[in-house]
């Protein structure tokens, strides 16, 4: 189908979905499943600015996939999974089924994970201490060599 033809609501659908890292083969099903439309993928990267394909979209779409991406990326807490709460509250309900079902590997993998998930072992934050848990001792270069022996000879020991 050319790009044309397609109604400015599908366009627009297309342009915010590309802009959630949705890819085109998702982005083509979705079309097909809320409008009824059949399109392919080329059509589809057509809208995407940041391919080759999509290189001379019409401003309209690049200013709309641009302001979508940024609104994407800033705002993480329409994303249920994204909270710890919502990742455990799954965990549990995967973990009761596993057991039930009698799958005591898969719920142990479970557990496991639900620990890991409370211990923080999922974050990217690092904590760094010196000696006895005190800060952190920066030393420069030049400090450095001012601990090594003060006046020693070059080629003796």
């Amino acid at each position: 189908m050319a790009q044309g033809k397609l109604a400015e609501e599908v366009k627009t659908f297309i342009v915010q979905a590309l802009a959630c890292f949705d890819s085109p083969s998702t982005v083509v099903t979705a079309v097909r499943q809320e409008f009824g439309e059949t399109i392919t993928r080329q059509t589809v990267e057509g809208y995407d600015p940041t391919k080759r394909a999509g290189r001379d979209c019409a401003a309209k779409w690049r200013a709309l996939f641009e302001e979508t991406r940024k609104v994407f990326l800033e705002d993480t807490s329409r994303i249920g999974i994204s909270h710890r709460a919502v990742r455990l509250r799954a965990l549990q309900r995967m973990s009761e089924k596993a057991e039930t079902q009698g799958n005591m590997v898969l719920a142990s993998s479970l557990l496991e994970q639900a620990a890991k998930e409370v211990g923080g072992s999922y974050t990217n934050r690092r904590e760094l201490s010196g000696p006895g848990g005190g800060p952190v001792e920066v030393k420069s270069l030049a400090d450095f060599y001012a601990d090594l022996t003060p006046n020693a000879e070059p080629g003796t020991s």
